[in-house]
């Protein structure tokens, strides 16, 4: 014991109130007291700095990322790093410089050379990501004095999310600015100029084309673009390499004096930054439950999702006592308040300059840190506050314990004591910290030599995600009488207990035995026993993380016995394969390749230009929903949600919501003006419930506020109380209790399926089940509507965030019971859609426009990322029944398939995404009988909606599932099988559709060359034979996606185009631009019509009053759609401007507008467009749903660790028919971008319902409901070699221009990743005896690939032919 001695008197009653200040984009800007409350985003967008998006609220998305500077006094210098913004409380940097996009380049004034790099690379599709991508970006050029490696720029973005791109391009981009040599690297960065061709790989200009003039004066040019860019130097801490313009650290914050801080916020918050330790220790001994915060990565997030109210917080960033860290000789010393960024520093430094024996466990942090959270969190997160955080899945307390650390507290009087880290966790996010105890510092001790330390994870996602398990474990060996013993021993793990947790047994057992294959047995055998998990474990997967415990240790055992190799040999027996299970996982830098022809028609269709939005959204400047400037009477409006998955309304008590500051009025469904009924399809949801409620997030009723934060808060003290009612919570539930909806039963025939069962043609004949797993949008922009009155409620609008603005207008309007021409919906773009804003927008909308029309007030509504997630629907599952016949030789002759999906508590569009499943089930697949029946089942959780491929790609994953089973009954490759049975032209199909130019043979053909299959097989099998523990596994699979809504009434589409007389064109059509470049495209078909350069024609936004009755905007067809009417009304002006052209010659279009408009004639016209020759009937099943079909092929190779079930994509390669491309960098983008978010719903996003396969979460209440639980593919996620190829030579002829419709064909080819990872768990079955087909559910999880590689370790937890629960 201690103690720590006051230097002064103090109180926090002496402290003075000073100016409090910070600079934003160089601007000094002085806040008031009383906002401790606040988050910098909330300041930065309440100011108009709307460039910083709401993406999650988190942390979790990287949207609101910012840079921050601050002048270190200790190391005299400024430091600059990347922060959240959504969670650093505004408090927490006074006295810094916050730059945020809006403050490091625009168009007027000029882009940075990082957004001017993003912008022309094609890295910015919706764009509501972009932002946060640009800033940590230019935050890590920033802070760097060196040029950054490739690794360093790829690692900087690790807690960025994106959509929409696939990350290639963004990668690209950035790759310009990264150190590979000593070479010289130029100025500035590389601009397009000239007219020369834009590489699609990097946006720089690119001699790698080849042009040739056609007869037709159409230009022919054949591009392979892979990594060639001009680099860019950065090697200025300030950034004057860069730029005049770069905003420099401000001068008054190099003199100005830290002073403490006592503030207020809303609700009593206090909010304290002291300056000495004494000063903590007298705050927290006068509030013993304050917080300390340095991040706020914890503290924040429990205020904001778990509704936990801390009164005092303490911000101790500038305590210099808490963030000392020194290198000892024994060890060393760290504070609890330093960053994790900056302890990763120093280990770095520590590793590369001490000697190797003592830095064991110095290694593990580095590696373990390698995987903490993003860069972002890093930068702010403190070691100090994830210890006392006390998470049972903490990645770093299992190491503290391992390693022998130990932890130094100090208490309120300066007394100091010591305890050993293994002893600090008591239980569940509670340490041996007493009220008037903080955590002072951590002593790390040296590693003696044999002494060896070694972390473990696995985690759902390796970048940014929190882990399912993870260990760290030390041992120690000692030379006794020629025999290496254990002498001490460490084992200790997370994720498998309320705590970080040792296992006691197995490290006695250790003690004194000999590092050999008895001792292996013998661990593994009392491990079991120590570490046990019950059924029923909060976090389930009780066999994996059992099973992960064991393959750790085991890895351990390979990984000692291998560091001793040279010393002496403790592998004996073991084969060189075993060695397999050292390797630790190392991603170098990705590449990407395109390969296309352009083919050009007048002056813009056909050429790679960019994204016309992309140098707003790279410099923040895009407004979308949220970011619209609103009136000073706007309210903000919180949902009322239903707790229960099926109850009855017994009352609803509003009275704490009432005396709630800021509340305005709370409306249910006895308020509604009009219809209270509305629906997609047909009326059968509700606006606000009245007597019953269907699903866990049903909206009751809606709460209106004078902020978000405070209708938010607000909504959730509104009480309700229930009458519970049996819930029906799965697609077997359904079956079980016959629930479905109403007339949604389908039927399609084919042949004879019976007679050819019972004929005896068939050789063999097969059945079995496929479980399909639902997916989340995860659209950056949340939903978000503004709604607000004009001439005293006589009309309605709003701009709402939406695919179906028709949509809104026909809600909102029945709703209100008004007219649909007084009612307007505006849309200038999304931040990502997917279809999740086709419809299940517009029940929010209507639910905002109650209080509006009635208070006569704007009302404006954004979704919190976790409510969005939790009420508006995601992909639909499906399970699958089939039963197949086929001969010897692998020809498919007869499938019954009975196909179910879980539509949830409402139809929405279920019936039309099981109809499109049912139209997708035979693939590319010729099946001379077949016999398909579909059903819709109700289930009580909230309706499932659109989403790309609106079903499709799950008929199609059912129907791979049976090829790849038909493939191991007949010993043959699924390849093989696949091809045997393609269709082709004139091939008739299950729904009487003759199919005509079919290019599928061409694709499968062109795919088979580039990736060379043969030889791909060849060497995985080798890697194979090589390895034991890591397997290679190699897929390839064709689709074919039916192009137009099935519903024929919806293929219509309109379109208005106005000629000025300055030459400009204006152009307005019912399409949403969301990202996937529609705008763009349907500019160049104009542009191109009337023969003038792009930069002439403007796209405005998408309303109801310029264009009615629109269609959504979706199915991929809204390019040869609104492409196609707005060509008509360019033609219909064209035919009118004609004679005037025809009589005198004019020197410019603008000439000739002019001069039409002297002539009176008019230069408006309304465009208008019906898809030809579709048409289909349900009652006999028979017909052309479809204009077209767009054909592809995907080849994948993945590398997969059979202990763990870690997997990564080493190589995709795409060929797709796109005919003529309209924009074939735009194309080649949502290509990449769509495959990534395929991967996702076959390997990575696994939706987790509280259902009878996950009895720990609440019944029908979805767990994984943000992005610390739900992961979308990150960055580091994509393949290692991404290559793309737009087949050659193919124009469509049912098409403008002859393109074809990219947005949904290329999602499903991502499923090659899938049955590449089940081909090489077949792999490693085979090495353990296990030949027999095996089921795999998608997604294909850690969890489900290390299950399904059955072997020593798994055979006691669970059978050969375990499979994982799954949310269906």
């Amino acid at each position: 014991m201690g103690s720590i001695q006051s230097e002064q008197e103090f109180s926090v009653d002496d402290w003075k109130s000073t100016e409090i200040i910070l600079y934003v984009n160089g601007v000094r800007r002085v806040l008031p007291d009383g906002l401790a409350h606040l988050t910098l985003l909330q300041y930065l967008r309440d100011i108009g700095l709307t460039g910083t998006k709401l993406g999650c609220g988190e942390g979790g998305c990287g949207a609101c990322t910012v840079m921050v500077s601050y002048y270190d006094p200790h190391l005299k210098k400024t430091a600059h790093y990347a922060i959240n913004a959504c969670l650093a409380p505004l408090y927490s940097v006074e006295g810094m410089h916050i730059i945020t996009v809006e403050g490091i380049g625009n168009r007027r004034h000029g882009l940075h050379p990082v957004q001017e790099s993003l912008a022309e690379a094609h890295g910015s599709q919706c764009g509501f990501c972009t932002p946060g991508f640009i800033m940590s970006m230019y935050a890590l050029l920033r802070s760097s004095e060196m040029p950054p490696s490739e690794e360093q720029i790829e690692e900087s973005l690790g807690g960025n999310l994106c959509r929409c791109t696939g990350y290639r391009p963004i990668i690209d981009a950035f790759r310009v600015f990264a150190k590979t040599d000593d070479a010289m690297y130029t100025k500035s960065s590389a601009s397009i100029s000239g007219g020369g061709f834009v590489c699609p790989s990097t946006g720089k200009p690119c001699s790698c084309g080849e042009n040739a003039v056609n007869h037709n004066g159409t230009s022919t040019e054949l591009v392979t673009c892979s990594n060639i860019y001009q680099r860019v130097s950065y090697s200025d801490i300030d950034g004057s390499s860069y730029s005049e313009k770069e905003l420099i650290f401000p001068p008054e914050l190099l003199l100005r004096k830290i002073v403490p801080l006592s503030l207020s916020g809303f609700g009593g918050l206090k909010w304290y930054r002291p300056l000495r330790l004494q000063h903590v220790l007298d705050l927290k001994l006068r509030y013993p439950d304050a917080k300390l915060v340095i991040g706020n990565t914890e503290v924040g997030i429990e205020m904001k999702l778990k509704n936990l109210q801390y009164r005092v917080l303490i911000c101790i960033t500038n305590v210099p006592e808490l963030n000392a860290l020194s290198v000892k000789d024994n060890g060393l010393e760290i504070g609890a308040g330093v960053r994790l960024t900056v302890l990763l520093q120093v280990l770095k430094k520590v590793v590369a300059e001490c000697d190797s024996h003592a830095i064991s466990s110095c290694k593990a942090f580095v590696e373990q840190l390698k995987w903490f959270a993003g860069k972002q969190i890093r930068n702010v997160a403190s070691v100090g506050g994830n210890i006392c955080t006390a998470s049972p899945i903490s990645d770093l307390n299992p190491l503290w314990m391992a390693s022998g650390a130990k932890f130094c507290i100090v208490d309120c009087k300066g007394n100091l004591r010591t305890t050993l880290a293994k002893d600090f966790f008591l239980g569940y996010r509670k340490v041996d910290l007493g009220h008037n105890e903080i955590l002072l510092s951590i002593f790390l001790p040296w590693t003696r030599p044999f002494e060896f330390v070694k972390e473990f994870k696995q985690a759902h996602r390796r970048e940014d995600d929190i882990a399912i398990v993870n260990a760290g474990m030390r041992i120690f060996l000692e030379e006794k009488g020629g025999e290496w013993a254990v002498s001490d021993a460490s084992i200790v793990y997370g994720g498998v207990a309320p705590v970080s947790l040792s296992a006691p047994g197995t490290e006695r057992f250790l003690i004194g035995k000999s590092w050999d294959q008895e001792l292996l047995e013998g661990a593994l055998e009392t491990l079991r026993k120590d570490i046990s998990l019950r059924e029923d474990a909060p976090g389930g997967m009780v066999e994996f993380r059992t099973s992960l415990t064991l393959s750790f240790f085991f890895k351990f055992f390979m990984w000692v016995a291998h560091q001793m190799e040279g010393k002496v040999s403790l592998l004996k027996g073991l084969p060189l394969s075993h060695l397999s299970a050292t390797q630790s996982y190392h991603r170098p830098p990705s590449s990407g390749s395109q390969n296309y022809e352009v083919e050009k028609s007048g002056t813009a269709v056909g050429i790679p230009a960019v994204h016309l939005s992309s140098r707003l959204q790279v410099t923040g400047e895009a407004e979308y929903t949220d970011d619209t400037p609103t009136p000073l009477n706007t309210l903000h409006a919180g949902l009322i949600l239903s707790r229960k998955a099926h109850a009855r309304i017994l009352s609803i008590d509003d009275s704490a919501a009432r005396s709630f500051p800021g509340f305005k009025g709370i409306f249910l469904s006895k308020d509604v003006p009009g219809s209270n009924s509305i629906g997609a399809i047909i009326y059968d949801e509700e606006v606000f419930a009245s007597t019953t409620v269907t699903c866990v997030g049903q909206v009751i009723g809606v709460v209106v506020a004078d902020t978000h934060e405070n209708a938010r808060i607000a909504a959730l003290k509104v009480h309700v109380e229930y009458e519970e009612l049996p819930a029906v919570l799965s697609i077997r539930d359904a079956l079980k209790f016959n629930s479905f909806h109403p007339k949604t039963e389908r039927f399609m025939r084919k042949g004879d399926v019976e007679y050819c069962f019972q004929s005896g043609a068939c050789d063999k004949i097969i059945e079995g089940e496929v479980q399909v797993g639902g997916q989340e949008h995860f659209y950056l922009e949340p939903h978000s509507t503004l709604v607000w009155t004009m001439d005293g409620g006589n009309e309605v609008h709003m701009i709402s965030s939406t695919q179906a603005p028709q949509k809104h207008q026909k809600y909102v309007a029945h709703v209100l019971d008004l007219p649909l021409s007084k009612v307007v919906c505006k849309t200038k773009r999304l931040g990502g859609g997917f279809g999740g804003k086709e419809t299940r927008s517009a029940f929010i909308a209507a639910a905002a426009c109650v209080p509006s029309y009635l208070l006569k007030q704007p009302v404006k509504i954004t979704l919190d990322r976790d409510i969005d997630m939790m009420i508006s629907g995601q992909r639909h599952s499906f399970l699958g029944r089939y039963k197949l016949g086929f001969n010897n030789q692998g020809k498919f002759l007869a499938l019954d398939l009975e196909l179910y999906n879980n539509a949830g508590n409402s139809l929405d569009l279920s019936l039309a995404i099981l109809e499109r499943a049912m139209f997708h089930s035979d693939n590319v697949y010729e099946i001379p009988n077949v016999r398909i029946r579909g059903r819709v089942c109700y289930t009580n959780f909230p309706s499932n909606t659109a989403f790309r491929g609106f079903g499709g790609p799950q008929g199609m994953l059912i129907a791979e599932n049976w090829i790849q089973r038909v493939a191991m009954e007949l010993s043959k490759s699924p390849e093989e099988i696949r091809e045997f049975n393609f269709q082709s032209d004139g091939s008739v199909l299950h729904y009487g559709h003759k199919l005509q130019h079919c290019t599928l043979r061409q694709v499968w053909d062109e795919l088979n060359a580039s990736c060379d299959f043969f030889k791909a097989r060849e060497e995985a099998n080798k890697f194979n034979m090589q390895n034991r523990w890591r397997k290679r596994g190699v897929a390839m699979v064709p689709t074919k996606f039916g192009i137009s809504f099935t519903a024929k009434f919806m293929n219509q589409a309109g379109a208005l185009v106005h000629v000025y007389t300055d030459g400009t064109v204006l152009v307005n059509h019912g399409g949403v631009e969301m990202g996937q470049g529609l705008h763009t495209k349907v500019a160049q078909i104009a542009a191109s019509a009337f023969n003038i350069p792009l930069s002439s024609v403007f796209i405005s936004e998408t309303s109801t009053d310029k264009v009615p009755n629109s269609s959504p905007t979706a199915a991929s067809a809204s390019s040869d759609m609104y492409g196609a009417a707005v060509l008509d009304a360019c033609t219909q002006i064209k035919s009118r401007m004609e004679p005037i052209a025809l009589k005198h010659v004019h020197n410019s279009f603008a000439e000739l507008a002019l001069a039409c408009y002297m002539e009176r004639i008019d230069l408006s016209a309304h465009g208008f467009f019906i898809t030809p020759d579709i048409h289909f009937d349900f009652e006999t099943g028979t017909g052309s749903p479809f204009s077209y079909y767009t054909y592809g092929a995907a080849f994948s190779e993945v590398e997969i660790d059979t202990l763990t079930g870690d997997f990564h994509t080493r190589v995709a390669d795409i060929v797709l028919d796109l005919g003529h491309s309209l924009n074939p960098a735009i194309d080649v983008g949502q290509i990449e971008g769509a495959f990534v978010q395929g991967l996702g719903w076959v390997a990575l996003e696994e939706l987790k319902w509280g259902d009878d396969n996950h009895k720990w979460i609440k019944p029908g209440s979805l767990y994984t409901c943000g992005p610390g639980s739900y992961k979308i593919p990150s960055l580091n996620d994509i393949p290692l070699k991404f290559k793309v190829s737009l087949l050659k030579g193919v124009p469509n002829p049912r098409t403008i221009h002859s393109s074809k419709a990219v947005g949904e064909p290329p999602f499903f080819l991502a499923s090659a990743a899938f049955f590449a990872i089940k081909d090489a768990i077949l792999a490693a079955r085979q090495d353990a005896g296990l030949n027999e087909w095996f089921p795999l559910d998608n997604p294909a999880t850690p969890e489900r690939i290390r299950m399904a590689c059955a072997d020593e370790f798994t055979k006691p937890l669970a059978s050969v032919n375990f499979r994982p629960k799954l949310s269906v």
